[in-house]
């Protein structure tokens, strides 16, 4: 995304629009974009810097560490913030910004139920063959052994 100086008035400027996801450069396993990256970004110009707050986001195609289905997740980088040092161009390019932020967002560790709409049958699968595992006895206590030491 670039903004040109010379069409930022001085009360600042704002600017909605999307950009393509390709710009992510994104070749991670399991990670796709399915949708252009959306931004709307307040931008001003103060003392020799850009400065642009606003948000971004983009749909991306996760695949599930517990089960490993594929399922969509909308990123949202609410508060995006950013301030670029002028160095006498004309034009000022957020590309790197941007898609350094929206890497910043990504889950480590994506699950399909992140939002609570579906249980994720991995996860399920593996609670319910550690129940079965565990002994029905008590766990041992961890402290046992400390409270049996006698200090002088």
């Amino acid at each position: 995304m670039k903004i040109h100086l010379n069409q930022i008035p001085d009360e600042g400027l704002h600017v909605e629009g999307t950009d393509p996801s390709k710009i992510l450069d994104l070749h991670e396993h399991g990670i796709e974009p399915v949708s252009d990256i959306e931004y709307s970004l307040d931008i001003g110009l103060s003392e020799g810097g850009l400065f642009a707050t606003g948000q971004v986001g983009v749909d991306l195609d996760l695949e599930c560490v517990g089960c490993l289905e594929h399922f969509r997740y909308p990123l949202q980088v609410p508060e995006f913030a950013c301030q670029v040092e002028l160095t006498g161009s004309e034009m000022v390019d957020l590309t790197e910004p941007i898609r350094e932020d929206i890497l910043l967002a990504l889950p480590p560790h994506p699950h399909c139920d992140w939002n609570g709409e579906r249980v994720c049958q991995g996860v399920a699968f593996r609670a319910k063959s550690e129940a079965a595992d565990a002994p029905l006895t008590e766990k041992p206590d961890a402290w046992g052994a400390l409270d049996q030491l006698k200090l002088k």
